[in-house]
Formats: C-alpha cells, sequence, structure tokens
C-alpha cells in the first residue's frame, strides 16, 4: 500500500502539468492522502490548486498537529495576500464542517483567514469582496467598515466613480456604514467626493438620498446640499433618513422643522425614525420646538401615538433636565381626545427605566393614572407591569394598583381577573410572583382578585390555592 501511494504521490509531483490528472486529484483531496506540502509543489493553475485544498482542509488535525492545509493557506496568505484573496473568497459557499472544529466550517474559516490577514493588501481585499458578490463577503466587507475605515473610503471613493452600476450601489451601500466609524478629514474628504459622485449620475436616482445624506452630515458640504436634501425628504425619499436632517436642526431649524412637518403629513412609516432622531434633540429651545411638532403629529395622525409614546421613553433616558421640556408635551398628550395616546404611553411610564429617568417616569404616571377611567389604559398597565420577566422592584405595587383602578369602572373587577389570569398562563414566572404576592399580604388583596381568578393562578402557578 504504501509503495502505491509513494509512486502516485512521486508521478504527480514530476509532470510538468498535473491538470489532466483532475479527478485522481480530488479523490485524494477527499481522502486526506496527502499533507499540504504536496498540494503546494503540484504543476497546476493556482485555482485549482486552492479548490483542491479547499476538499482537504476539511479532514484537517486541530491546531498544532503537524502540518495542516489551513496552516499551509495561511501562510500563502500572508506571504501574497492579492494572489490568494480571490482564491478564498469562493470557498464562502462550502458550509461543511471541519473535522477538528465542528463549529467552524470551510467557509467560515475562509472569512476568518482573510480578516486576519488583510493589513498587507486591504485595498485588494475590498475590491475580491465587492466582486464575490456573496453573503459572507458582505459580512467581511461590514466588518471593514469598522476595523479598516480608511480603505471603505478609498474603495467607496472608487466604486462611486465606477461605471458599472452595480459598483455605485455598493458605494451607496457601505459609505453610510462607514460614516460613523471615520476620524480624520482625508477619509472625509473622500465620502465627499463619493456622494457627488453619485449624484452626478441622473440614471441613479434611487441612489441620491444615500448621498444626500452623507453631504448634509459633512459640515463642509452641508450647507450646499441641504435645500436639496430638505425637499427630497419632504417628498418622502425612504432612503434619506431623519437622523441626516436632525444634525442640521441647530444651524437651520425652520427649513428643517418644516421638512419634518412636510414628511409627517405625508404618513408614511417614517413617523417613528422622524420622531427618534428628534428625540436626540437636547437644546431647550429646539426640545420644546420639537415637543409642539410631537403633539401636533398625534392630534393629526392618533396611530402616531406608539411613535410618540417611543419618543418620550428616550428623552426620559436622558435624566431630569428634559423635565421642563418633557413634561408640558406629555401632559398635553394626556389631555388629547383619544385613549390610544394613553394605552401607549401606559407602558412607557410604568417601565422600571434606569435611575436617571425613575422619578420623572413615577410623576407623569401618576398624572396619568389620576383621572384615567378607561378599561385599555389599566390593561395596558397591568400587561406591561405583569409581562415583564423577572420582575422588577415595585411591580407588586404596580399591578395592585392597576387591579384597584379597574374597580373604578363597571365590570372592572370581572375585566382585572381575566387580565390576571391570561398573564398567569402565558407569561413564565407572574403566576408564581402573584400567587407569593397573595400569600404574603392576604388582605391587601382580598377584594381584588376574585375567587375563581385565584384558583386559576395558584393552579398555573404549581401552589396550593389561597384561600378566597
Amino acid at each position: 500500500m504504501w509503495w502505491g501511494r509513494y509512486l502516485v504521490r512521486e508521478t504527480l509531483l514530476r509532470v510538468p502539468d498535473a491538470s489532466p490528472y483532475g479527478d485522481l486529484l480530488q479523490r485524494i483531496a477527499t481522502r486526506r492522502e496527502f499533507g499540504p506540502d504536496f498540494w503546494l509543489a503540484l504543476q497546476l493553475p493556482e485555482a485549482v490548486r486552492y479548490e483542491l485544498l479547499r476538499a482537504a482542509v476539511v479532514h484537517d488535525g486541530p491546531p498544532g498537529t503537524g502540518r495542516r492545509c489551513l496552516d499551509a493557506v495561511a501562510g500563502c496568505l500572508a506571504a501574497d495576500p492579492a494572489a490568494v484573496q480571490r482564491h478564498l473568497t469562493r470557498w464562502f459557499a462550502d458550509e461543511r464542517p471541519l473535522r477538528a472544529a465542528p463549529e467552524a466550517t470551510v467557509a467560515s474559516a475562509a472569512q476568518a483567514l482573510l480578516h486576519t490577514h488583510r493589513h498587507r493588501a486591504v485595498d485588494d481585499l475590498t475590491e475580491a469582496l465587492v466582486d464575490c458578490a456573496h453573503p459572507r463577503a458582505d459580512e467581511l466587507l461590514g466588518a471593514l467598515t469598522e476595523d479598516e475605515p480608511s480603505a471603505l473610503c478609498r474603495a467607496v471613493d472608487r466604486w462611486a466613480h465606477d461605471a458599472r452600476p452595480a459598483r455605485r450601489i455598493a458605494a451607496a451601500v457601505y459609505a453610510p456604514r462607514t460614516a460613523p466609524h471615520i476620524t480624520g478629514e482625508a477619509d472625509r474628504r473622500l465620502l465627499r467626493y463619493a456622494a457627488q459622485a453619485l449624484l452626478s449620475h441622473s440614471a441613479d436616482d434611487a441612489l441620491h438620498g444615500v448621498a444626500l445624506a452623507l453631504l448634509v452630515r459633512d459640515p463642509y458640504s452641508r450647507a450646499r446640499y441641504l435645500p436639496r436634501a430638505l425637499k427630497r425628504f419632504a417628498d418622502g425619499d425612504p432612503s434619506l433618513p431623519a437622523s441626516a436632517l436632525a444634525v442640521a436642526l441647530a444651524g437651520d431649524p425652520e427649513p428643517v422643522l418644516a421638512a419634518f412637518r412636510a414628511r409627517l403629513r405625508t404618513r408614511d412609516t417614517g413617523t417613528g425614525d422622524i420622531l427618534r432622531s428628534l428625540a436626540h434633540v437636547t437644546s431647550p429651545a429646539l426640545a420644546r420646538r420639537v415637543a409642539e411638532l410631537v403633539q401636533d403629529q398625534v392630534e393629526q395622525c392618533p396611530r402616531a401615538a406608539a411613535d410618540a409614546a417611543a419618543y418620550v421613553d428616550l428623552r426620559l433616558e436622558q435624566g431630569a433636565a428634559v423635565r421642563d421640556e418633557l413634561f408640558p408635551l406629555v401632559a398635553g398628550l394626556l389631555r388629547g381626545r383619544g385613549v390610544d395616546v394613553r394605552v401607549a404611553l401606559a407602558p412607557v411610564l410604568a417601565a422600571p427605566g434606569t435611575p436617571v429617568s425613575r422619578p420623572l417616569r413615577g410623576e407623569l404616571l401618576d398624572l396619568l393614572l389620576a383621572g384615567e377611567r378607561e378599561h385599555p389604559v389599566f390593561e395596558a398597565l397591568l400587561r406591561a407591569v405583569g409581562g415583564r420577566g423577572g420582575g422588577a422592584e415595585g411591580d407588586r405595587d404596580l399591578v395592585r394598583r392597576a387591579v384597584l383602578l379597574f374597580g373604578r369602572t363597571p365590570d372592572g373587577a370581572t375585566r382585572s381577573d381575566r387580565v390576571l389570569v391570561d398573564l398567569a398562563q402565558r407569561v413564565p414566572g407572574f403566576a408564581a410572583r402573584l400567587t407569593t404576592w397573595l400569600t404574603d399580604a392576604p388582605d391587601d388583596w382580598a377584594a381584588l382578585v376574585g375567587p375563581s381568578a385565584r384558583r386559576t393562578v395558584t393552579q398555573s402557578a404549581g401552589a396550593v390555592p389561597v384561600s378566597a
């Protein structure tokens, strides 16, 4: 047997071109008959060589156990990355697990090698990845936006000036992903040039929103491109995010707020994005203007209640300094005609939040509940508190408070029992927590939870029923 293997090995190594023996080589690679030195020494086109190494690498032993094919490929990549990178991108479609590390695959190993050895030829790597057009290539490019933002800025500039539409699309995809990670003026300038190049192609109208967002975020080009960006945003371009225009609010509040109002009047699905972006406006004067916009939007479009509540949630976490702007907004929303706003606000104001938001949340929750008479609001509060996984401090008092509030209304006791039973059956741990509260302080709950609900809750918790 050894003689036959030796003969095959030596014969294949001596032929001037081993390509005609492709089927035999594939069988040898699949069986892992020979080590990596054999594959590196064969007279083969490089594309064929790396396909055979791909077949053999699956059978490598653990690191440190002899010469492995993966180690040999890593050495080749380190020595001549530009020549090897494209061959490894062809491994991305191979999801076979590695014998020595079943949690890894051929594809993930290739991805890791390319990332590890990126430094010597990072520009070549970005080109190899964009040519590859594979999800793993997209993942690696996404990582490079953070790890190598300067290289991605160079790539985006090349792609934006490329005659091929696919390259310009790639520029529009990766420019905004890279922008948050750049620190130098040279990189900012490259993104600016790329955005201007994208705007110069009239056929790429779908990419113009992305380009304008980049130019408006850049203080150097903001004034020139802001009017065009505002018009496009107001007209509803989904590729132009509200956050890009929010950065211009301090310098040009009137036209920017007007664009936000115009966009909100379209009642499209972008309300949440707009209000989330505006939640980061902290200047008191501007925040008051934004609060007026939020209240107007809710009055005109009750469906915006959830987005307004999310805005309030974000503002609450900015601490006590927001009270002067936030308290009047929430008070105004609570005085509104629709119950939907109060239903949306109840879970936000009852949330535990962080220590900086807790006092104001409690104050606003008291304001909400002081004159409330609607079942849906009490139910929203009860479900929000009861549905919390582990149970935060104060949850018992909030649940009891919600049940008491139900008692203000006709059929309130029946409705609160129904909600408690539903929570006990659906939310892990709630039945046990409620049973503990009923047991520890029976007098506090005596008139609040009916006998049938008690039995169902305690059965759900696996406990002995608490007597009525």
